[in-house]
């Protein structure tokens, strides 16, 4: 028997054990960083190629030319080339979703989501091909949808293929996807804080230096980038000068309200037509098709409502729309874009979201003081915040868009109300709705961890049954047979824990006295210490965390763990997975009890 037969975290194969610290960075964090720059600059010459794509397809099939430049549908020729047009650009999707991937469906962001939470952060080279370009087949085609969900996904496939390149961890992995999809949302809109947000919000499920340095990096890094490659400057320049009166902040709440209400009925309405065209008697590959009929038709009533639509958002901000044509916009793209992306083809949500949002604000703005700009801007920032569940990247993202930080209390109030609508009549977005049906459940509520906060002295159980090393194995196998517990410490004369001895072994002891006559008997006058002494034997300390315990618990697949005097080495209580329950039953209690501590409710 050793000297010092307990180790604690100092144990060789538990490496050295974390200095507690507000933060857990260490080194790797700057590998990380100059990673991310990597990934920033290739999401933002992705992005970069993606919308010259969709421009390229947009003017060559709607005016057959070849051009690199932006284009309008809103005065493309009405005929029935006009029907034709989207419903072939479904049969290419649907043509590539079934012989190339099915991940290429949908808009992007819950599959960028899946590949983070399920798929170890791991995306294959097929889909960063795949989905731009059947992105730009649908978007260029006429389908009502944005850039911006199809380059998230392209970007965090980039950041994912150069991630495994390299041995990382599939959290470094996460970092390195989420930092490309940061970087391509920057690209095309100019938006490197919303990005940033965007990330901690929706992608990244944990705010990390780890995480939000590198993220910001590349975000930073495609900021740098984008007078290259986009332009400078606020994508839609707003600078109109609002003079509320003193409820006008109640009323840019009400406006979110709205807004709010308006985002919870498409998401009901999307699954309903999602469930719908899951019912029809044809091949999923062609029911993109289908929905390009619909948009066709759509464009026929309102050729504005086709494509992007970047530069409808920019007439809601200023004063060159009528009511009507608002209005029209409003249904119309709403009703094309439902019903095309329920039926599975590709394509992003921010830009149409933008629009539905701004067209609903602006039209409320009606009845409100204020121009009609001031309004559609609340109502795309409430829009953003109710539907993708991200209060702040929606007001952050209005700010940056437009470049008036004059609205930020107003875009405040409007994303958070909107924000509050949507938690509280939906119990998931948009977003998380289509991967809750494929089985998966996420939970988006950001907490500190309890276990992180106790101590092992809270928790532990003291003080503790124990076995002298000098007995003999008869007496144990005795005490066993008592039956008062399962496992016990083994401790030396001094108190140290030298290992631990379960029921199991005292039965398979028994069997080999039974079985062995002679050779038994000599068994059974053992002492405990020369079966058990364990001179790596892991342990903790009354004042180390609990999360640094568990590691040691999970890492060695122990289910007890002595804790020790870090002077003496004295074993001075046990920790046990029962235990631990009693952290995570207090952070219940403290959620669910309510008690008044003054007043009426107060006890006496």
């Amino acid at each position: 028997m050793t000297d010092h037969p307990t180790v604690g975290f100092d144990a060789p194969r538990l490496g050295r054990p974390r200095a507690l610290a507000d933060f857990k960075a260490d080194r790797r964090l700057l590998m990380l960083v100059a990673m991310a720059l990597v990934v920033g600059t290739a999401g933002t010459f992705a992005a970069w190629a993606l919308v010259r794509l969709i421009y390229l397809v947009g003017n060559l099939v709607w005016f057959g030319r070849v051009d690199w430049t932006s284009l309008s549908l809103a005065h493309a020729a009405r005929t029935p080339w006009m029907v034709a047009i989207p419903a072939l650009g479904g049969v290419v999707i649907g043509l590539m979703a079934r012989y190339g991937s099915e991940k290429i469906r949908g808009h992007g962001i819950p599959e960028a989501i899946e590949a983070i939470l399920i798929g170890g952060s791991r995306m294959s080279p097929k889909v960063a091909i795949l989905k731009p370009i059947s992105s730009a087949v649908s978007i260029g085609t006429g389908g009502p949808f944005g850039a911006e969900g199809p380059i998230i996904m392209t970007g965090g496939a980039i950041g994912s293929l150069f991630a495994q390149c390299f041995s990382l961890s599939a959290a470094e992995r996460k970092v390195l996807l989420v930092a490309g999809a940061a970087a391509g949302m920057t690209a095309i809109f100019g938006t490197p804080v919303a990005a940033v947000l965007l990330a901690v919000e929706l992608l990244l499920f944990e705010w990390r230096p780890r995480s939000f340095i590198p993220v910001a990096a590349a975000a930073v890094t495609a900021a740098c980038w984008r007078p290259m490659t986009f332009g400078s400057g606020p994508l839609f320049p707003f600078t109109a000068t609002i003079a509320l009166p003193w409820w006008g902040l109640i009323a840019c709440a009400g406006v979110g309200v709205v807004v709010g209400l308006q985002s919870g009925l498409l998401t009901k309405l999307l699954y309903i037509l999602e469930d719908a065209f899951e019912r029809l008697p044809v091949h999923w590959m062609w029911r993109p098709a289908l929905g390009g009929v619909v948009v066709g038709l759509g464009g026929l009533i309102e050729p504005r409502a086709l494509g992007v639509g970047y530069d409808v958002i920019g007439d809601l901000m200023g004063a060159s729309l009528l009511s009507q044509a608002v209005m029209a916009i409003l249904l119309v793209k709403a009703g094309i874009w439902l019903v095309s992306l329920s039926s599975g083809t590709s394509g992003g949500v921010l830009a149409p979201l933008l629009i539905l949002g701004g067209a609903m604000g602006w039209l409320v703005g009606l009845v409100l003081p204020g121009g009609h700009g001031f309004w559609a801007v609340l109502g795309m920032a409430a829009m953003l915040g109710g539907t993708m569940r991200s209060p702040l990247t929606g007001a952050v993202f209005a700010l940056e868009l437009t470049g008036d930080y004059a609205l930020l209390a107003p875009l405040l109030a409007a994303s958070t109300a909107a924000y509050a609508v949507t938690v509280l009549l939906l119990k998931r977005s948009i977003l998380t709705e289509k991967i809750a049906r494929r089985g998966q459940h996420i939970t988006r509520e950001y907490a500190i961890d309890p276990y992180e906060l106790a101590r092992v002295a809270d928790v532990m159980i003291a003080p503790v049954d124990t076995l002298p090393a000098t007995l003999t194995i008869r007496e144990a196998v005795a005490e066993f047979e008592a039956g008062r517990h399962r496992i016990y410490p083994v401790v030396d004369a001094a108190g140290r824990p030298v290992g631990l001895v379960s029921r199991a072994d005292a039965l398979r002891w028994e069997q080999q006295m039974d079985d062995e006559g002679d050779a038994g008997e000599r068994l059974a006058d053992e002492r405990l210490a020369d079966r058990i002494s364990d001179a790596t034997l892991p342990c903790a300390h009354p004042d180390d965390v609990v999360a640094r315990a568990v590691e040691v618990m999970i890492a060695e697949d122990m289910g007890r763990l002595p804790v020790t005097d870090p002077v003496t080495g004295a074993l001075v209580g046990l920790l046990t997975r029962k235990t631990l329950l009693k952290v995570r039953a207090e952070a219940v209690r403290g959620e669910a009890e309510r008690e008044a501590f003054y007043g009426a409710g107060a006890a006496g």
